[in-house]
């Protein structure tokens, strides 16, 4: 391997071999489509290489893939079968102006979930099992293949998010939900952000099933139901009755109802002109309030518990909200304000000091990216 490679092991054993022998930092990747979090200096380990679905049983709704499969490849195999993956993941390529190929590993690391996330579940959620190697090269299984056979899912939710910092996925195992015939959505036009989390509110607090809640920068509202024609077209009119007091929406129908969805699951066109992106997690109803005292283009996802925020260049938005019941996420920004700035919304004392233990258990040389999360 020439100076400045990266490292790219084939199996798993390859894998636990590059770990156990590297004499320095290491930098994590997948398909290096999500370089969020502080710029971290070491040699590049790809798991690109470790690569396929080794498990598809559409009966059973589980899937077991390498780490390093593209997540484009589970996706097409899965709409083969009729199924899908239940948290609509999202692809940060054209949020962040990155190339490669997103890998259902590096999903897993960043634990990335979409507009379902409301009704479905984050990616932790779906996760059953995984397969993966610590810090000092040892290879550690947790969970199962398929639902009857899972244990131990603790160990499992916590690689969710992890960022590769307790270990590198070599496997992972999900339960599955089949693909609805159809969709629809009800979009409202002109609502104010608080009317429109009010709204959202409403939906989501329905028995009608609503799978996506968002209100976007335009001050259009948008509602999502899918499952079968006749119950969506029911559901979709009953809803409608349900939030007369905000109007009278209009309808997308299957097509035009996806391309809405897509374009809030990547933030894809939604969020215009240049500037950081942040992500904040809160609270719905606080959600209109912090993004007054923010300023900003804003777009409110999960009812309005998860917003995206554009600001300035360089402005620290945690300093200028002060102290916050949630989380500010730093997503898009230079290497020198990700530097400057902890991406990471800060831990309470408590949980960090826990936090710190479990990096010091899985990762006790300190290799696997350090200084990411902090």
């Amino acid at each position: 391997m020439k100076a400045g490679e990266a490292m790219q092991p084939l199996t798993e054993a390859e894998l636990a071999d590059a770990i156990r022998d590297a004499g320095g930092p290491l930098v994590v990747r997948g398909g290096g489509t999500r370089p969020v979090g502080r710029p971290v200096a070491g040699a590049v380990l790809s798991v690109a290489g470790i690569s396929g679905i080794r498990l598809y049983e559409p009966g059973a709704l589980t899937l077991v893939a390498a780490a390093g499969t593209p997540l484009a490849e589970v996706e097409a195999v899965l709409a083969g079968g009729g199924q899908r993956l239940p948290f609509e993941p999202m692809d940060h390529r054209a949020l962040l102006g990155t190339a490669g190929e997103p890998t259902i590993g590096g999903m897993v690391a960043a634990n990335v979930s979409g507009p379902r996330r409301v009704q479905a579940g984050a990616c932790r959620d779906s996760l059953i099992g995984v397969r993966f190697v610590d810090g000092a090269g040892t290879v550690i299984k947790n969970g199962g293949r398929v639902m009857k056979n899972v244990t131990g899912l603790d160990l499992v939710k916590l690689m969710a998010g992890s960022w590769g910092t307790l270990g590198v996925l070599s496997e992972v195992a999900f339960k599955l939900l089949p693909r609805p015939e159809t969709e629809a959505t009800l979009v409202f036009h002109g609502l104010e952000a608080g009317r429109a989390v009010a709204a959202m509110a409403a939906g989501l607090g329905s028995p009608f099933e609503v799978t996506g809640a968002a209100h976007l920068p335009d001050a259009r509202t948008a509602l999502r139901m899918e499952g079968f024609a006749p119950s969506v077209a029911y559901r979709l009119g009953a809803l409608a009755g349900h939030l007369a007091a905000f109007g009278t929406p209009a309808r997308l129908e299957a097509g035009e109802s996806r391309a809405l969805w897509s374009g809030v699951r990547d933030v894809a066109g939604l969020l215009t002109g240049p500037g950081d992106v942040w992500r904040l997690s809160v609270k719905p109803s606080d959600a209109p309030a912090l993004v007054a005292k923010a300023g900003g283009q804003a777009l409110y996802d999960w009812g309005g518990g998860l917003v995206w925020l554009l600001m300035p260049e360089g402005c620290d938005l945690r300093a200028q909200l002060g102290q916050i019941k949630g989380h500010a996420t730093l997503i898009r920004a230079s290497a020198g304000m990700r530097a400057r700035i902890p991406p990471f919304h800060p831990e309470a004392a408590p949980v960090a000091a826990l936090a710190e233990g479990l990096r010091r258990r899985f990762d006790p040389r300190g290799i696997l990216n350090p200084g990411l999360m902090t």
